[in-house]
């Protein structure tokens, strides 16, 4: 049974453009590589030609793990999220109650974190704990030093 992945539109359609890419751009200039490294004659000493296949292998199953991710991807209408409880798109705000540090995360699929631009898998232990609760409530979330109180401030989109 395939386990899906639940993604927004712009998501999906940096998956495929991605693939898209390796398939018509990065495929054939291994295959040129490759192509070069023959025309320099004996295989069993040739770096080049190891080094080429080696990427090959690398980049087809990259574009083996995309096409899987693209096939297993359902479309999220963000027009259906509820802002009542956290779930999958919203933008939740918690504070760290032992802190004080506030912090504002949305809720994205695997594919689509990006820490660094407030992105949260929804498969990390904060999303995970957060999910389904609603404003107000205070969760424990186990993180790598610890147990930390989060109070779920605010909830949007």
């Amino acid at each position: 049974m395939s386990k899906y992945s639940y993604i927004t539109a712009e998501g999906l359609k940096k998956l495929q453009a991605e693939l898209k890419h390796l398939e018509t751009f990065e495929r054939p200039e291994i295959s040129r590589q490759i192509g070069e490294a023959i025309d320099k004659g004996d295989l069993s000493e040739n770096a080049e030609y190891d080094a080429a296949k080696e990427a090959q292998g690398l980049l087809e199953a990259k574009i083996s793990q995309l096409r899987t991710i693209v096939a297993n991807s359902r479309i999220i209408d963000e027009s259906k999220i509820d802002t009542s409880k956290v779930q999958m798109l919203n933008k939740v705000t918690i504070k760290n109650q032992k802190n004080g540090a506030v912090m504002t995360y949305t809720l994205v699929s695997e594919t689509e974190a990006d820490f660094k631009q407030g992105k949260l898998s929804i498969n990390t232990p904060i999303a995970k704990g957060l999910i389904g609760k609603v404003i107000g409530d205070v969760v424990e979330i186990t993180v790598p030093n610890g147990v930390i109180p989060f109070e779920i401030v605010d909830i949007t989109m």
